[in-house]
C-alpha cells in the first residue's frame, strides 16, 4: 500500500480541502498531520486566545477524521524535521499541503521541498486553500507591478476570475494504525484567555455560516457598521484557522444573492487582497508599505496614553468600548477596529506597529496579512488612497452607535447616560459629571488634528464624520 502525508497548517477542516482530496485519490492510506511549530510558539505569536481556539479546532478535526475511520496525528518541533521523520516512519511517497501565503510559510515550504527531494519524496502544494484566490493569480496588467496596490481594481479582477467548485468532505480516511501521536492540546490547559472567547472547530464554523446565510447576510450592507447590532458574521477566526473554506463561503453566499451578499463577499475579497499584498511585500508586516516619514510620539506621555488606550480609559466612550470588547472576547467588529486604530495612530500619533502588536496579543483571528495591513491602511502608511483621513470618535460613535447601546454594553459606568450625551460625557455639568467613574479625554480632538498636521510631513488631514 502506498501512503501520503497531509500536512495541516492554517486549513483545519475536512470540507473543501484540496490537499486531503488529492492525497486520498493518489494513495491507499493517508496520515493527517499537524505539527505544533515550536518556532511560532516561542516567537510570541501563539498567544493564549489563539492557542485555546487552536485546541478546539484540532479536537474537532480529530473527531471528524475518527468518524471517517481515521485520526489526526500531532507532533511538536521544527516542522520540516517532524514531517521528514514521519515520512520515513510511514514510508510515505508524497506530502500534500496548502500553498503558503506568508513569507514564513513559503520559506518553510521550500525547506520542506528540498528536504523531501533529498529523500526521494515529493511535496505537492495546493493553491486557493487558505484564500479564495491565490496570491499572484490576479495581477495588474501593463504596470510591471507584481501585485495590486489598490483594492477596487483588484476587486474587479477578483470578481471576474472563475473559482473552483468546493469539494465535499471525504467519506473515509484510512490512516496507518502504527503511527504514534502526541495527545491533542486541550483548551482548558491554556491560561490567560479572554473570558468571552468563542469556540473553535469546523462544526462550529459551518453552523455559524449556515446561520449567517439564513438570517444575517441579507441585511449586511445596511447593518455591518451598526456597533450595537453585532450584525457581522463572526467568521473571521474560522477563516484564519481554516476551519471554514473561503472558497465555499464565497460560493454559498453567492447562491443566496442580494446586495447584502455582495457586501459580504467584498469583505472576503479584502482578505485575499491583503494576503496578495503581503505575499508580494513580506516586509510590510513590520515596515511601512508607503513611508510617510512619520516621527511617531514616544516618551512618558505617549506611554501613559498608550496604557490608557489598551485599558479602554481614553475618555472617548466608543474607543473604550472597542478596546474593552477586544480584551473580553479576543475579537471586535471591523468598524470598532478602525475607530480604535485611527485614535491611536492619528489622534495620539503613536506608531501603528505598537497598536498592531497589542491587537495580535489578543485577537483570535489575528494574522499578519489582515492585522498589519489593516493597521497600515488606517495609519495612512498602507494602501489607503486617502492616507491622512482622521476618524472623529465622537461623530463616529453618534453615527454607528446612535442610541449608545454599544457603549452601554462595554462601558457600564456610563450605562445610565443616554445618547447623545453618552458619547461626550465630559460636556456634562460638573456635579453630574462627578457621578461617573470615567476619565476625561486624553486629548482634545482639535489639538490632536493640529498636532498630526504638524507631525506628518506634507499632511493635510481630512476629518471624517
Amino acid at each position: 500500500m502506498n501512503t501520503a502525508v497531509v500536512l495541516y497548517t492554517s486549513d483545519l477542516r475536512l470540507h473543501d480541502h484540496p490537499p486531503l482530496r488529492a492525497a486520498l485519490s493518489s494513495c491507499d492510506r493517508v496520515v493527517p498531520l499537524f505539527v505544533r511549530d515550536r518556532t511560532i510558539e516561542d516567537s510570541g505569536f501563539a498567544v493564549p486566545n489563539r492557542l485555546a481556539f487552536l485546541a478546539d479546532c484540532l479536537a474537532d478535526l480529530d473527531a471528524g477524521l475518527r468518524e471517517r475511520g481515521g485520526r489526526l496525528v500531532v507532533r511538536s518541533g521544527e516542522p520540516v524535521a517532524e514531517v521528514c521523520a514521519l515520512v520515513r516512519e510511514a514510508d510515505a511517497d508524497e506530502v500534500h499541503m496548502a500553498a503558503g501565503v506568508s513569507g514564513y510559510a513559503r520559506a518553510r515550504e521550500e525547506r520542506l521541498r528540498e528536504a523531501l527531494e533529498a529523500q526521494g519524496r515529493r511535496l505537492y502544494t495546493h493553491d486557493a486553500v487558505v484564500t479564495a484566490v491565490a496570491p499572484g493569480a490576479v495581477l495588474p496588467t501593463g504596470s510591471g507591478a507584481g501585485h495590486f496596490a489598490v483594492f477596487t481594481p483588484y476587486l474587479r479582477r477578483w470578481t471576474a476570475l472563475p473559482q473552483r467548485a468546493p469539494a465535499p468532505a471525504p467519506r473515509r480516511v484510512r490512516v496507518p494504525e502504527d503511527i504514534g501521536s502526541e495527545p491533542l492540546p486541550r483548551r482548558d490547559a491554556v491560561t490567560g484567555t479572554s473570558p468571552g472567547l468563542a469556540r473553535g472547530g469546523e462544526r462550529e464554523a459551518r453552523r455559524l455560516l449556515t446561520h449567517w446565510l439564513r438570517s444575517g447576510v441579507t441585511d449586511y450592507e445596511d447593518t455591518h457598521d451598526d456597533l450595537a447590532a453585532d450584525a457581522t458574521s463572526r467568521l473571521s477566526p474560522h477563516l484564519h484557522f481554516g476551519t471554514l473554506s473561503p472558497t465555499e463561503a464565497v460560493h454559498r453566499s453567492r447562491a443566496v444573492g442580494g446586495p447584502g451578499v455582495e457586501a459580504f463577499v467584498r469583505q472576503l475579497c479584502w482578505r485575499d487582497f491583503h494576503h496578495q499584498v503581503l505575499a508580494a511585500r513580506p516586509d510590510a508586516a513590520a515596515a511601512d508599505y508607503r513611508p510617510r516619514h512619520d516621527h511617531w510620539r514616544t516618551g512618558p506621555a505617549a506611554e501613559e496614553e498608550l496604557r490608557a488606550w489598551k485599558d479602554g480609559r481614553t475618555g472617548y466612550p466608543v474607543v473604550d468600548a472597542a478596546m474593552r470588547q477586544l480584551r473580553h472576547e479576543g475579537w471586535m467588529p471591523g468598524r470598532a477596529r478602525l475607530l480604535a486604530a485611527s485614535f491611536l495612530t492619528k489622534s495620539l500619533y503613536v506608531d501603528w506597529r505598537t497598536g498592531a502588536a497589542h491587537f495580535l496579543a489578543l485577537l483570535v483571528d489575528g494574522d499578519l496579512a489582515n492585522n498589519q495591513l489593516n493597521w497600515q491602511w488606517v495609519a495612512g502608511t498602507g494602501t489607503d488612497t486617502r492616507p491622512n483621513r482622521v476618524l472623529n470618535p465622537v461623530r463616529q460613535g453618534m453615527r454607528y452607535d446612535p442610541e449608545g447601546r454599544y457603549v452601554h454594553r462595554w462601558v457600564p459606568e456610563l450605562a445610565d447616560l443616554a445618547a447623545p450625551r453618552v458619547h461626550e460625557p465630559w460636556r456634562l455639568p460638573e456635579p453630574e459629571r462627578a457621578r461617573y467613574d470615567y476619565p476625561p479625554p486624553l486629548v482634545d480632538l482639535a489639538d490632536a488634528l493640529g498636532r498630526f498636521r504638524q507631525a506628518r510631513p506634507g499632511a493635510a488631514p481630512v476629518g471624517v464624520p
